[in-house]
């Protein structure tokens, strides 16, 4: 069920279009566009009959979400080579499990673009849309970046009740958008802690998580109860 009222209509799908364009065409970093490049020429093995897309890479999703997932960047062989957000890599392959399990996707598996998967009040961005050398994307790429998202945090109000940050970093990005966004920060600063929740507006909470990373799932630091706990909370938040 969608919120009902007098709120705004959903941005029109021109707008979507132009900020998508924006992201794929971006060249701002030039580590970023060296190494994207780069790793989209050498490939991996397993993957050495594929096209890597090697761009930035857009959001994904529901543009009427009422869910919007943050994570850090693009993995090197998982969305640099697929071109859509957590697909064809092990963070995905959590990610989009725990999305099935509580509502958020048709399906639990995000292979490539076309497979068919459909996410249903969920959006899912970064805060970075490179894939940066060892995963970490600089302070200044960060910096970069940022307003990709808080144009998609324009886009999709007013029907946003819960955002999602995947990791510590996500979560000081949400927080940098959410200001640029021209939004006052709530008091006391959100920390992170898994499962953590704080009221970023009236209408709208933020959760955090672990980052579905191997880092975190191999070591048992997450588990799959967990990632699904905090995304049926975001459901109850987002649905109620």
């Amino acid at each position: 069920m969608r919120p009902s009222g007098g709120g705004a209509a959903p941005a029109p799908e021109a707008e979507w279009a132009r900020l998508e364009r924006a992201i794929v065409r971006c060249r701002r970093c030039p580590r970023l566009v060296a190494h994207r490049g780069a790793v989209a020429r050498a490939k991996r093995r397993q993957y050495r009959d594929e096209h890597y897309w090697g761009r930035p890479v857009p959001g994904f999703g529901d543009h009427r979400a009422r869910l919007l997932i943050v994570g850090l960047a693009p993995a090197a062989h998982g969305a640099n080579r697929t071109g859509r957000m957590f697909t064809g890599d092990r963070s995905g392959d959590w990610l989009y499990a725990a999305l099935h399990a509580t509502g958020f996707a048709s399906q639990p598996t995000s292979l490539r673009r076309g497979d068919g998967l459909a996410l249903r009040d969920a959006w899912i961005s970064a805060a970075a849309r490179c894939a940066p050398p060892d995963n970490a994307p600089l302070p200044a790429e960060f910096d970069a970046c940022r307003d990709y998202l808080v144009r998609e945090l324009a886009l999709l109000q007013p029907a946003l009740r819960v955002v999602v940050a995947l990791g510590g970093l996500a979560l000081a990005n949400v927080l940098r958008a959410w200001s640029a966004a021209g939004h006052p920060l709530p008091r006391p600063r959100p920390r992170f802690g898994h499962a953590a929740e704080a009221r970023l507006s009236e209408r709208v909470t933020l959760l955090c998580s672990y980052h579905p990373s191997q880092q975190n799932t191999f070591t048992g630091r997450l588990t799959r109860a967990m990632l699904e706990g905090v995304f049926a909370r975001a459901a109850a938040l987002a649905r109620g």
